[in-house]
């Protein structure tokens, strides 16, 4: 019997025994089998196939020239991080290229940059992690309140604690709509978009928000993606923070030297007057962690309630596919924020994949006894709106 390698198709081979092969045939055969392509490593991205599902797009949809994977802390300056927050985010990130912000609720006092190239970027379409602003705005304009059920398919309805869990976009695409472009504006702008977040920070850009409704989807599509929007880790861990504290928007601090450290101060930016509505926020963003799309942030081991919002969607002025979760622990005592944002050109970059890396977060804070250890300071210093940097 004689086999060409070249030939060799190995799905098509028929059983024969050895003696019938005999030591030369099988020498030939074994050479035929190192000549072919070694299998995929099971661990590794595999690569896109087309689909006719709509969810399912080619990666080179995505941004081929971004990476899932990146060594995305190797040129941070660390010295006036917090340390054991610094290890707990470079740990649960991973070999993620993305970056983490984490800010003390209480005084705007950020404890660690991880990734500082991307996170002091120009920003990102901020996906669904718009919905908590829109859900804002529309209770305080009375288009709805918690019991509030809206119509999302044929025979499916949705109240607002369900449509943050599990973040229906007709949901939200619908208080767009009601409100309209100048309404969702103003409340977006009163959480920070469109500015800068922090105080004495140079490398901090403000992102960018539309004058105008953007050409694609218009409202409603920027009241479930955050169309037209570019939004920075330092200006979402700002919103949540607020969120997190009942209402005062804090300037980010970044104390960088040893005299900043031992001087520092929080600062007013302005007071939300929120308290009243949060609560309907909070359940939300709770729901989503406790059921919803940001369940895999919960530490079940550990005695903090995690709140959450995750976000996933394509980035076409930064062409890449995008993840966020925006998350702040616990709930009655809040003692950090966290914003993860996630880049990359496969479908492991998404907002639910973000949540795990804040979960890694929570536990490895946990493990280092964090939230027994951290105390709030209360003393602020107020200052007008609008200044500052």
């Amino acid at each position: 019997m004689k086999i060409d390698a070249r030939k060799t198709n190995l799905w098509k081979f028929e059983v024969v025994t050895v003696k019938e092969l005999g030591k030369a045939a099988i020498a030939t055969l074994l050479a035929a089998l190192c000549a072919l392509p070694a299998p995929a490593d099971p661990g590794a991205v595999k690569p896109a196939t087309r689909s006719h599902s709509r969810s399912h797009r080619p990666a080179r949809y995505h941004g081929v020239g971004v990476p899932t994977f990146a060594n995305s802390s190797g040129e941070d300056v660390t010295t006036f991080d917090d340390p054991i927050v610094r290890q707990a985010a470079v740990e649960g990130l991973g070999r993620y290229n993305g970056a983490v912000v984490a800010v003390d609720p209480n005084t705007g006092r950020i404890l660690t940059v991880v990734n500082q190239k991307i996170a002091f970027g120009e920003g990102y379409i901020p996906c669904s992690t718009i919905k908590p602003t829109i859900a804002l705005a529309a209770l305080e304009e009375n288009v709805i309140n918690r019991d509030t059920m809206l119509k999302v398919g044929r025979r499916k309805y949705m109240n607002l604690t369900d449509a943050m869990a599990h973040s229906n976009n007709e949901f939200f695409e619908q208080l767009g709509l009601r409100m309209g472009f100048d309404t969702v504006s103003k409340y977006a702008r009163l959480l920070g978009l469109g500015e800068l977040s922090g105080y004495n920070l140079p490398e901090e850009h403000p992102g960018s928000f539309p004058m105008q409704p953007p050409p694609h989807g218009g409202v409603a599509r920027m009241s479930s993606f955050g169309e037209g929007i570019q939004m920075t880790p330092f200006q979402l861990v700002s919103l949540a923070s607020a969120f997190a504290n009942g209402g005062t928007l804090y300037y980010l601090q970044y104390p960088r030297t040893l005299e900043e450290q031992q001087t520092f101060e929080p600062r007013v930016k302005r007071e939300l007057n929120i308290a009243q509505i949060l609560p309907e926020i909070r359940e939300g963003m709770l729901a989503a962690v406790l059921y919803g799309t940001g369940k895999t942030s919960f530490d079940r081991g550990g005695d903090e309630t995690p709140l959450g919002k995750t976000g996933t969607c394509d980035d076409h002025t930064n062409p890449s596919r995008i993840g966020w979760f925006v998350t702040y622990a616990d709930e009655t005592h809040p003692k950090i924020a966290l914003a993860v944002l996630l880049r990359g050109n496969t479908r492991r970059v998404k907002g639910p994949t973000a949540a795990t890396v804040a979960g890694n977060i929570y536990r490895r804070l946990r493990e280092q006894n964090y939230f027994a250890n951290t105390t709030q300071t209360t003393t602020v210093v107020g200052l007008k709106s609008g200044s500052g940097r």
